[in-house]
């Protein structure tokens, strides 16, 4: 990271770590680490054969080369990589209620990843616009996970917030990013508001990323991109594009058609998410995430319990 780091983001990343170190060892104990068990099983060594063991792990080319029969022995696989994709764009800095999506959508990372180090599971970051603005390979450990929550902060910043304002969202080039950065399956957590440009299509990237890794949706929005609040004449601006229309509150069917289209992207994203066999999270800024958070892990308990 070339650009300092003004010292309001270590304080940000201060006061995130203890307001969700609460969270993680109280609220969500165990709930993490009853979803998520690792991968299956791995490859460990070989030994020889022995009445009873199944046929179907002999290594054969050992075998062959011994002249005697040997079987592959594995060992379950624990250890998971998580992925934090956090959107940036625009709309993210957008927010009426006490901080922005940008800000709650860092507290949630943060959340997510001092779960995964908790359970000694690895966390990397992709941050992107139409873009990808930062990657940093999965680790391990707490001091990593300061720093992941700290460039989420500092790429959704104000200080940064000229650098992307003509930046819109782009989801497909995120998860083909995912793909050719990871080799083994992951855990990624896609954090957006899922506000792309009209006519872009992330379906298939989507679907392709869900049979490598386990894309989980964490949606984010804000009560006023549902409904309008009875003001009279406002200006709204499309924070990724620019472009701006002057809306009269005061009618009711101008009101009635704003909740209408917005109900309608959300139904066609999800009915999306649903066909990808992608699970979802909806959190608003006026609720407390927690409670989706655990609902959330009680349905993958459920699901895989």
């Amino acid at each position: 990271m070339s650009a300092a780091i003004p010292e309001e983001i270590f304080k940000k990343v201060r006061q995130i770590h203890i307001r969700t170190s609460h969270i993680v060892t109280d609220v969500l104990a165990g709930q993490y680490e009853s979803v998520f068990k690792g991968q299956g099983i791995e490859f460990e060594d070989v030994r020889e054969y022995q009445p009873g063991d199944d046929v179907r792990n002999i290594d054969w080319n050992v075998t062959a080369r011994t002249g005697r029969p040997f079987i592959k022995k594995f060992v379950e696989e624990r250890e998971l990589t998580v992925m934090l994709m956090v959107d940036i764009s625009g709309s993210q800095h957008f927010g009426t209620r006490t901080r922005p999506k940008d800000e709650l959508a860092a507290e949630l990372c943060a959340v997510i990843a001092f779960s995964a180090i908790a359970n000694n599971d690895k966390v990397g970051l992709i941050v992107f616009t139409d873009r990808i603005e930062h990657f940093i390979l999965p680790k391990k450990g707490r001091k990593h996970v300061l720093r992941v929550i700290r460039d989420v902060l500092f790429y959704a910043s104000e200080e940064r917030a000229n650098d992307i304002k003509d930046r819109g969202t782009d989801i497909c080039t995120a998860l083909e990013y995912l793909n050719k950065v990871t080799t083994r399956r992951t855990v990624s957590f896609l954090v957006s508001d899922f506000m792309e440009k009209p006519g872009q299509d992330f379906e298939s990237a989507l679907r392709i990323a869900n049979k490598r890794h386990d894309i989980i949706a964490v949606n984010i929005s804000d009560p006023r991109e549902k409904e309008l609040p009875k003001i009279g004449i406002i200006e709204l601006q499309d924070a990724e594009t620019g472009e701006t229309v002057i809306l009269d509150t005061s009618s009711s069917y101008v009101r009635e058609k704003y909740q209408k289209l917005s109900e309608e992207r959300v139904e066609a994203r999800n009915t999306l998410f649903r066909s990808a066999g992608v699970d979802s999270i909806d959190i608003n800024t006026d609720k407390p995430y927690v409670n989706e958070l655990l609902k959330f892990f009680r349905m993958r308990e459920r699901r895989f319990g």
